[in-house]
This record gives C-alpha cells, sequence and structure tokens, in this order.
C-alpha cells in the first residue's frame, strides 16, 4: 500500500511553513532486500538523499525506479514510498525513494532540477547500486506526479538541468508512471480546493500575477512525440487535481504518438486506498515490466545502412540494439553466410565482400564492377552479383571466374536493383525503374514477368518466389508488399492503400520462422513485423539510418 497517502497528503493540506512537522520514523526494511538509506545525490540548495532498495540476487544490473513522493510542493518526504520500494525490489527493480528541494524556500524549477540530478546520480553510480541506466523509470503522486512528468517530457531541456552534479550523465527516464499529478497549472483554480494556497507558493505568484510561470511548468506544454510511455492513474473524484487533467495529458500524448493510457478509477479520491491502491500498483508493476524490463531478443538481423551511417550492423529484434557494424560506404545489399560469414555489397569502392565471423574480409570480387548493387551466396558456393550501372546479371565463382551473365540495356545506367537466384535456378531481377520484374532462365531468355499496376509511376526494389510458386515483390508511391500468383494477380497486399500500414517505400523484407514478415519502409525509416493477416506486431524506427536491405541471422 502506498503508505505516502494518508500521512502525507494530511501534512500537504495542514502543514505550516513557519511549523514544519516532525519527521517520521523511517520505515523498516525486511531482511529480503538490501538498503542504502540517506544517500547524498545532490548539495544544491542543502543536502539532498534518497534511499536506495534493491534485490539480493547478485546480479550486476536491474531495471529501477525513481520514486518522488507528494505534498503539494511544500511537505512530504521520501520515507512515504519505501514500502512501495520494497516492493519494486521484490520484484527485481532497484527503487530509489528521493527527497527534493519544498517551496516557499524553493520555488520551480528546483524540484524539478532536483529530480534530474538524481537520477543522474544513479547513472553515474549505476556499477555501486546495480542500476541498469539504460532502463530508468519515474513514479510518482500528487506533486510527485508532476515532477515525474516533467521528468519523462523534458530530456535534454537544458534550463531544468540545474547546477547538480554528473551533468555528463543523462537525465532521461524510459517510463512514467504519474499517480494523479497536476497538468496544467492555469487550469488547476477552478477545480482545485487547495490550489490558490499551493500555486502561488511553488510558482512565485499566482495566475494573475505569474501566468508565465504557470504555462512553463504544467507537463502539459512539454508533450512532444520524444517523451517517455507514460501511464496515468486518476480517481474520478478527486477534488485537489481534477481527474481531467490527467484525461488532457494521455489524450495529447496519444495525439503525438507516444505510447500512453489513462487508467480511471471510478469513485476514487486524491490518494489511493485499499483495493485502489493495490490496483494502481498492479497496473504499475505490469507498465514498469513493459517498458523496463529488457525484452528477450526474439532474433537478431543484418541491416545495409544506405544512410549517413555508411554501415552494415547486426542488430536485436525488435530492440534496435546494435551487437557489431562494419563499413559499406553507403551500399544497399547484405546477406547472412552461414558459419557467421556475411556478404555484402560496397557501391561506390565497385566491391562485393564477405566478412568472416571476426568481421575480417575473406573473399571479395571487383573484376569490371560499376555499382555492384546486390549480392546473393548460392547453394553451389558460386556468388550472383547484380550491377545496376551496367545493367548486367553475373555469376562468379569463388576463384573469380563468370560462371553465367545476363545483361540489357534496359537494366543500365541504374534502372535495376535487385537480383535473386530461385530454387529452380532461374533468376528473379528488378528492373526498378519501370516497376518490373522478370524471371530469366539459364539461356537468359525471360520465362516470366510482372508490371506493377502504375508501374511507371513505382519503384520496385526486389522480388523473393515462394515456395507456392507465387512471388513476393517490393513497391514505392505507396510503399507496399505485394504477392502475386504466376498469372500476375496479386493475391495478398501488405501495405498499399491500407490505411492501417502506409508505407514510403519498401525495399528489403524477409520470412521470420512463425511465418511473420520483416518489412523495411526505406523512406519511412522503419523495419516492420506483420503477422499473416498483415497486422504489425512489432515495429522499429530506424532514426538517421536509411536501410535498404535486411536479413535474417539463423
Amino acid at each position: 500500500m502506498r503508505l505516502f497517502i494518508s500521512s502525507l497528503l494530511a501534512c500537504a493540506l495542514t502543514a505550516s511553513a513557519q511549523t514544519p512537522a516532525a519527521a517520521p520514523k523511517p520505515p523498516a526494511v525486511p531482511d529480503s532486500v538490501l538498503a542504502d538509506r540517506d544517500v547524498p545525490y545532490s548539495n544544491v540548495g542543502g543536502r539532498q538523499t534518497m534511499d536506495i532498495i534493491r534485490p539480493k540476487d547478485g546480479a550486476a544490473s536491474h531495471p529501477t525506479v525513481v520514486l518522488i513522493h507528494g505534498g503539494g510542493f511544500r511537505a512530504g518526504n521520501k520515507e512515504g514510498y519505501v514500502p512501495l520500494a520494497v516492493k519494486f525490489a521484490q520484484r527485481g527493480y532497484v527503487a530509489a525513494t528521493i527527497n527534493y528541494r519544498l517551496s516557499p524556500g524553493a520555488q520551480f524549477p528546483a524540484a524539478v532540477e532536483d529530480s534530474k540530478a538524481a537520477v543522474r546520480f544513479l547513472r553515474a553510480n549505476a556499477a555501486k547500486y546495480g542500476v541498469d541506466s539504460a532502463h530508468i523509470g519515474a513514479l510518482g503522486g500528487s506533486a510527485g506526479g508532476h515532477l515525474v512528468l516533467m521528468l519523462g517530457l523534458t530530456a535534454g531541456v537544458a534550463e531544468f538541468e540545474g547546477s547538480g552534479p554528473n551533468r555528463e550523465q543523462s537525465s532521461a527516464v524510459q517510463a512514467v508512471v504519474d499517480d494523479y499529478g497536476p497538468t496544467d497549472f492555469t487550469q488547476s483554480y477552478s477545480k482545485s480546493v487547495d490550489a490558490a494556497e499551493v500555486l502561488p507558493m511553488f510558482l512565485g505568484g499566482d495566475l494573475n500575477h505569474d501566468r508565465l510561470a504557470h504555462i512553463k511548468s504544467s507537463p502539459l506544454n512539454w508533450v512532444t512525440p520524444n517523451a517517455a510511455p507514460i501511464l496515468a492513474i486518476h480517481g474520478t473524484l478527486d477534488p485537489y487535481v481534477a481527474y481531467e487533467q490527467s484525461l488532457w495529458l494521455v489524450e495529447r500524448l496519444i495525439a503525438a504518438g507516444v505510447p500512453a493510457e489513462l487508467e480511471t478509477i471510478t469513485g476514487a479520491g486524491h490518494g489511493f486506498k485499499g483495493a485502489d491502491a493495490e490496483r494502481a500498483d498492479v497496473r504499475a508493476f505490469a507498465w514498469f515490466d513493459k517498458y523496463l524490463k529488457p525484452q528477450p531478443v526474439q532474433h537478431t538481423l543484418l541491416i545495409s545502412d544506405h544512410g549517413p551511417n555508411g554501415e552494415i550492423a547486426e542488430i536485436e529484434w525488435p530492440s534496435g540494439k546494435v551487437l557489431w557494424t562494419a563499413p559499406n560506404e553507403h551500399g544497399h545489399d547484405v546477406q547472412q553466410l552461414p558459419n557467421g560469414h556475411v556478404l555484402f555489397t560496397i557501391n561506390p569502392k565497385k566491391i562485393v565482400s564477405e566478412l568472416d565471423a571476426n568481421h575480417k574480409e575473406v573473399w571479395s570480387y571487383t573484376e569490371g564492377l560499376e555499382h555492384p548493387i546486390a549480392a546473393q551466396r548460392l547453394a553451389n558456393g558460386n556468388t550472383l552479383i547484380s550491377d545496376a550501372k551496367l545493367g548486367k546479371v553475373i555469376e562468379v565463382t569463388p576463384d573469380k571466374k563468370v560462371a553465367w551473365k545476363y545483361e540489357s540495356a534496359d537494366m543500365a545506367n541504374m534502372r535495376s536493383r535487385n537480383a535473386h537466384r530461385t530454387d529452380a535456378g532461374t533468376t528473379l531481377i528488378a528492373i526498378e525503374a519501370e516497376g518490373k520484374i522478370i524471371e530469366v532462365d539459364k539461356a537468359g531468355k525471360i520465362v516470366w514477368q510482372w508490371q506493377a499496376p502504375n508501374g511507371k509511376d513505382r519503384r520496385l526494389y526486389m522480388g523473393r518466389r515462394l515456395a507456392s510458386g507465387n512471388t513476393m515483390v517490393s513497391l514505392s508511391a505507396p510503399g507496399e508488399l505485394a504477392e502475386v500468383d504466376p498469372s500476375g494477380k496479386i493475391v495478398r497486399s501488405i501495405g498499399g492503400l491500407d490505411p492501417a500500414i502506409r508505407m514510403g517505400w519498401v525495399s528489403g523484407f524477409t520470412a521470420l520462422p512463425d511465418g511473420n514478415l520483416l518489412i523495411n519502409d526505406y523512406t519511412g525509416r522503419r523495419i516492420i513485423e506483420v503477422d499473416a493477416k498483415g497486422k504489425v506486431v512489432n515495429q522499429w524506427r530506424t532514426g538517421s539510418r536509411t536501410v535498404a536491405s535486411i536479413d535474417l541471422v539463423k
């Protein structure tokens, strides 16, 4: 149960600024967890401390939650959250419950600065306290709810960092749970029994005399698409912070594309008790389990970053965590080979290169190439290479002899893209500029072709023959992954004009063992996993990476 409710709420409403309440006796901590009490994290404006409660499991790092007490910004202390911190530690988290500067002696943004300093301290001392610095969240109630929202919404905002220590560390958090925290102080006075008393002390004046401070301190005004995932929990009969304050916030977060949810507790007031408190705790634990606990690695992928990074990389899916990289000079293609080897194109240097498991080059081919855009290691040990500038596809042996070739002026001058050998021994060649794919046999005869609807206005990057005999092709304008039967009929479409999944330009794609598909949206800068029905089940936005091709590491 959140013990800060009964004691600190009363304190927030009745405490006198001239006669502060006596500090409560620190709650006991069971032997099942480790506790570091009164750890100093900042000396700005006085000594600020935290209690750090952590598991005894001996693990090097744990997801971490910063707990920030309420009390109208003028009262309360870290001890109120110790019981909840113990619960977190028993669930495998490090939990740090913090003190911060109170009003009216310290006004906004002092409490925000202290909260950020606490997060920076935990990152700076991650090894000592078993903190996973990449997975830190924050939970607070009432005034503490406001402070954790500011942590989740103002990462990188220099004016709120203050002058505290560990400035080289980030104060960003990766998830937030806000219990009935105020989000828009300009709307607080009419629906709060104590806003007229609390806010002028915290902000330096009332709404009529310091409106700018009310605006700047309101979390609602700091919502951006970069906000941390936020869960707001609020009672509908809250007389101190109106329920609408959480509703407005969650609506704006969702509109910005931020993962956000509102847990409405019908009939609850300010401060949860009994079953309401237990319900809030359960929701908070689930939220942090989802966003802070590292998710198990489902697959690893190879990506060919054609963008400014200019590298191939192996990443974990779906987290996007990079395992290793190697330069490709903005090349296009990459393929996983047995024994950890990798085949990829280095277009500007006119090279197809093979790296071993230690990422050292063990084979390359460059003879006569101008712009090798795709490469495939065949079952016979030869390598299929597509040269987009020459309009030629060649098959070369390990000792670099040309065993087969197909060339056409229609494919030259960068009009073609990926080429791929089918199990039947034919070769699928994407003629990107015409939105067309052709299938060529060993004699160089075109035995099948498909023209995309409005093909002159679309780009076709690659095709793959399926076991069913159908062909999967990737298209642009709009981005679409289309399954085409031998008669040329589209029997399945992912993306296209479907409003549920609009893509800019589908380039690479690959199948997963469970039947799902990974689709690379080249211009949308994201990789999407869809199930058999085309529903998105995972997505990774690639940021600065412009990925052309992907391959599953088996």
